[in-house]
């Protein structure tokens, strides 16, 4: 119905309903379900029910409180820890300022429109993912249950990190922080420092020793963590109990979850630029390397931080889209949640550079002062002359530049024999290019930058309290890519369905939890998401442009937003975005294949990570997931080519009519029983044959009984001819 015609429709509504009854009342009175004053034919309760925009019906489908609500949950699901521990790790190692060039091309060839892809077809056809393609193809239905493998395979271990997380933020109210210094051991005769962590750091030791307890390789199990199985729990607990009852729920903690961690990522700036060093890390961060923005691989690599830090492919987007009403400025959407999403990037990687400029200094005067007192022991040996240091030299209060010149006198000077010296070059740069990412960031870099800080335990809680809300905000959004399409399409109680869900997963996530499962960790990041999301995006762009069709989907567009988008879509979406993401998954590919599959293990007796080779068994467990997450696509399209399921019931069991009008979509029609989802024009749709001929056509009327939407409905068929003779009925 016309957005424009409020008042017509209303008058049509009113003979519509006059008309039903005089339908009902010709009825065979020993039809029950024809006693009603509405006709609901699907005996049970229907709660998710798609309705026409402008229908005075209301929606029973769920919908956020505002917009403001929907925005934080998308910004939440999209700004994850990888913002905060990839990105600037990536900008560091990709040519510092000039990375964000290359990152900010592909966010406008890939990012925006596909983001902007995934939010539309959310909110026009207000399903989850498994309903949406299933919507457009039914033979693509397997690209929704795809979505929702890789999105369990990413729970699984994400909330593992979240656990992580718990642990040391329920260790941080502590002070001197439990990673302070190095513990002592005692034995009969002496009291030493505990060697593994002297070998290493106060911080690295606790991390693998005190937290993990890690084993030296994948084959060695060592059994459970007590203490990371408890947080494992506790953090599936929060999860459960924020997504019980959906986006109702979860909605309402967004508002925290979204907006805490921008107020710490600003306090930590704000603290960050009045540590001396900060300056230091910063401008190292942001000197451009223009040479290496030439190289493929950084292309590579920041169009895949692009792809993930936008959770395209997850079904997230999909899902919280679909609470949406349709005709909501979703292409707004898109660029405002994308840009949030590249300056929290931003924002997280001036806090990390000016953190770890601070560090690269400290640890600089430790590396100073040390060298300083090898070379006052050498000139009192006289290896050294004294006429080779500058009078202007205090080695009592020696600074960093006074040291590197002493340095560059020595080497010149004692060319030959210098290496046995045992001087170092103590330079902040070489630090800082030691920037780490993941796990190594938060947990090593990080908590050893903030003992130094003034009121550390403050510092640690804000920041693993910043970290929880980060990785709850993207796992809202992940378990709401598995909840939502299982309801839409199997109408199960979301309720049990979430429990049940939070229950398995937290029970297979202890693999995760046993001294080796930091391995396991590793394993599922790099292969249970990347080959399988960038196929499902893949996939779901050609869905779009060659299934459905560009052009209709334009036309949708249009409709829904209340303008014509712009025609760089057209031609990003039809050429240029395809293109990208097979030669993304070209190159993936092949870097897997150059790349030896393997993991870092730590080892106790030396406290260093040495690189381990997986065995078979790991190898099989690899393979198995990047299979297993893209096995439903060729499933589900052989078992709807080959109609090896017949679902046609020859009924009007799952067809509802409400004020006159159908709610829902009929599941058994002439020939193709797919036509009608399809979305194909009205001329294109077959007559349906329903088990109950429920209506007749009026002699010489047209052969098109559908409503404007090209659904098929008693209401709009009987507006339609509003002339018709009672006794044709």
């Amino acid at each position: 119905m016309p957005k424009n015609s409020k008042v017509v429709k209303r008058d049509l509504d009113d003979e519509v309903i006059e008309s039903v009854k005089d339908l009902l009342s010709n009825e065979d009175s020993s039809d029950d379900a024809f006693k009603k004053s509405e006709l609901m034919v699907d005996d049970q309760e229907e709660k998710d029910v798609d309705v026409e925009e402008g229908s005075d019906v209301e929606d029973e489908r769920p919908a956020w409180n505002s917009k403001l609500q929907y925005i934080l949950a998308q910004v939440g699901f999209s700004v994850g820890l990888g913002n905060v521990w990839r990105f600037p790790y990536l900008c560091q190692k990709n040519g510092g300022g000039a990375y964000l060039v290359p990152y900010l091309i592909l966010l406008l060839i890939i990012g925006i429109p596909l983001f902007f892809l995934e939010l539309s077809v959310g909110q026009r056809i207000r399903r989850g993912s498994i309903g949406v393609w299933n919507y457009i193809s039914p033979k693509l239905g397997g690209i929704g249950f795809a979505s929702c493998v890789v999105c369990f395979f990413v729970a699984l271990y994400y909330n593992v990190i979240i656990g992580w997380s718990l642990f040391y933020f329920s260790q941080s109210f502590q002070h001197p922080l439990p990673w302070d210094q190095c513990p002592l051991v005692k034995n009969t005769s002496h009291t030493f420092v505990e060697p593994e962590c002297e070998k290493s750091s106060a911080t690295t030791y606790y991390w693998y020793r005190e937290a993990l307890n890690i084993s030296s390789s994948l084959s060695e199990s060592g059994g459970l963590n007590w203490k990371m199985t408890i947080c494992l729990l506790a953090a599936w607990v929060m999860v459960c109990l924020a997504m019980i009852k959906g986006i109702q729920s979860s909605g309402k903690i967004m508002y925290f979850s979204s907006l805490f961690p921008y107020v710490v990522l600003l306090c930590f700036l704000i603290r960050g630029l009045l540590l001396n060093g900060s300056v230091d890390g910063i401008r190292h961060m942001f000197t451009p390397k223009l040479e290496i923005m030439l190289e493929p691989k950084v292309w590579r690599e920041a169009a895949t931080q692009v792809f993930f830090a936008l959770g395209l492919g997850f079904g997230g987007v999909i899902a919280f889209s679909s609470y949406n009403k349709r005709d909501n400025n979703c292409h707004f959407d898109a660029v405002l949640v994308s840009f949030i999403n590249f300056f929290t990037s931003v924002l997280a990687t001036l806090v990390v550079f000016a953190v770890l400029g601070f560090k690269a200094n400290i640890i600089n005067e430790k590396c100073v002062i040390q060298n300083s007192e090898k070379i006052l022991k050498l000139l009192k040996t006289g290896n050294l002359s004294q006429d080779m240091i500058p009078h202007h030299i205090n080695f009592s209060s020696i600074t960093a530049e006074d040291y590197n010149l002493v340095y560059d006198i020595i080497q010149k000077v004692k060319e030959e024999e210098f290496d046995s010296l045992g001087l170092k070059s103590c330079q902040i740069e070489d630090e800082l290019n030691k920037a780490v990412q993941g796990t190594g960031l938060a947990f090593i870099a990080f908590t050893e930058a903030m003992t130094h800080f003034p009121a550390s335990p403050f510092w640690s809680v804000m920041f693993f309290l910043m970290l929880v809300n980060l990785g709850l905000g993207s796992m809202f959004g992940t378990i709401e890519g598995i909840i939502t399409p299982i309801v839409d399409t199997f109408k199960v109680r979301k309720e049990i369905l979430t429990v049940i869900c939070c229950s398995v997963a937290f029970f297979i996530g202890l693999i995760f939890v046993q001294r080796s499962g930091n391995y396991f960790v590793t394993m599922f990041d790099d292969y249970s998401a990347t080959l399988p999301l960038l196929i499902v995006v893949i996939l779901e762009n050609i869905a779009i442009t060659r299934i459905y069709g560009i052009d209709k989907f334009m036309e949708d567009l249009k409709d829904m937003l209340g303008f014509s988008p712009s025609q760089y879509y057209y031609y990003m979406w039809k050429y240029v975005s395809p293109l990208v993401l097979l030669l993304l998954l070209v190159a993936s590919i092949v870097q897997m294949g150059l790349s030896p599959p393997g993991y870092n293990a730590w080892i106790e007796d030396t406290a260093i990570e040495e690189f381990h080779s997986y065995p078979t068994w790991g190898m099989i467990i690899c393979i198995s997931l990047m299979v297993l997450a893209i096995l439903p696509v060729p499933i589900v399209f052989m078992v709807r080519r080959c109609n090896l399921i017949d679902d046609s019931s020859g009924s009007l069991a799952a067809v509802s009519y409400k004020r006159g009008r159908i709610i829902k979509e009929p599941i058994n029609l002439e020939g193709d029983n797919t036509s009608l989802i399809h979305g194909k024009s009205p001329s294109e749709v077959p007559s349906p044959n329903f088990g109950k001929n429920i209506y007749r056509k009026q002699t010489g009327s047209p052969t098109l009984d559908t409503a404007p939407n090209g659904r098929y409905g008693i209401g709009y068929l009987m507006a339609d001819m509003p002339d018709m003779p009672e006794s044709d009925l």
